[in-house]
């Protein structure tokens, strides 16, 4: 079985040469270690292999983890649907929310980044299918809705974040995902990042021009659940 490092530098390898291959620097690409289901001693040997960017998706968790490492320099991102009444508790510890879909969760943020002296970095979430369950803003409703963040104050629209199918379906939908962030740009230049790839598609995400892949299980094994 090959070890925590070994796993990292395999995939990191991948992402380099998938870079090469689109004529892309490596750093225009933030690549993002999923640790959720994973204690914070794995969190401290990736760190120690030079992971700085984490992703949670449950606050409970996240937020307990997020305090046994605070002596690490560690961008925490919120990957996974946050509920409005958790947003406190997720700011606490994360840099990042990628997950903004709807207007109780934009109103909760507005009211408690109101007095930051930096904005939040925020990605709009949407929904490439017709399950509601999945998360994410209708794509009608995206540029809509991206407007809306990009006005609150106290936040920093990076972009759009999307989970292609699990259908066989990845390049329909990461064709999908490029041609709604070239109409995001067009509003909002500085909206270019795009957040989407994770363990069995993020080469073919970073072709699609993904700038933020969130990446777990092929970097840290099977999880203990």
């Amino acid at each position: 079985m090959s070890s925590l490092s070994e796993r990292l530098s395999a995939i990191d390898a991948r992402i380099d040469s998938r870079l090469k291959l689109n004529s892309r620097e490596s750093s225009s690409l933030t690549r993002i270690v999923v640790s959720k289901f994973h204690p914070s001693s794995v969190v401290r040997e990736l760190y120690s292999l030079g992971v700085r960017d984490f992703g949670e998706n449950r606050d409970q968790e996240a937020s307990a983890k997020a305090q046994e490492v605070l002596d690490l320099d560690v961008n925490w991102h919120f990957i996974g649907q946050l509920q409005s009444n958790k947003v406190k508790s997720v700011l606490g510890y994360a840099s990042v929310i990628h997950s903004v879909d709807r207007a109780s969760l934009l109103s909760a943020l507005m009211t408690q980044t109101a007095e930051r002296v930096e904005p939040l970095d925020v990605f709009v979430q949407v929904n490439l299918t017709d399950d509601a369950g999945r998360g994410g803003v209708d794509e009608r409703d995206l540029l809509e809705f991206a407007e809306q963040v990009a006005s609150a104050p106290g936040l920093n629209l990076l972009g759009l974040m999307a989970v292609a199918s699990l259908e066989g379906e990845e390049e329909r939908d990461f064709t999908k995902i490029a041609a709604l962030s070239a109409l995001l740009v067009k509003d909002h230049p500085d909206a270019r990042y795009i957040s989407a790839g994770m363990s069995s598609d993020f080469e073919l995400a970073i072709d699609f021009g993904a700038t933020h892949l969130r990446i777990g299980t092929a970097i840290t094994g099977n999880r203990d659940l």
